[in-house]
């Protein structure tokens, strides 16, 4: 046998001190935060404007849904929207399907 694998079969000396058992879960603890900030938390903050904006939705808003269809809010209810297109044909369609980022920038809004 070689020497390396000689002082890995050796115990270890009785005079070191073995590691604290939470050290080996630090490393642990601190991905799960990275993942949190940076992953997590800004997911729900932007999920959590996009139903603020969807709920804020009214009668006369242009929106632009996600399947790029463009028009014009004639009713509304709580989970559907009625679009009018320029062609005056109305759709229904589910409040979710409506794109934030797609909407704001094809009809940003007004200055005020």
């Amino acid at each position: 046998m070689n020497v390396y694998a000689l002082m890995l079969m050796s115990p270890p000396p009785t005079g070191a001190a073995a590691p604290a058992p939470w050290m080996q879960l630090l490393p642990w603890v601190a991905i799960f935060v990275v993942f949190y900030f940076f992953m997590i938390r800004p997911q729900s903050v932007k999920t959590k404007e996009e139903r603020k904006f969807r709920d804020n939705l009214q009668k006369g808003d242009r929106v632009v849904t996600i399947g790029g269809m463009h028009g014009k809010i004639a009713e509304s209810s709580p989970e559907w929207v009625i679009l009018e297109s320029e062609s005056q044909a109305r759709f229904k369609i589910e409040r979710s399907a409506i794109s934030k980022e797609t909407t704001l920038s094809a009809y940003p809004p007004a200055s005020k």
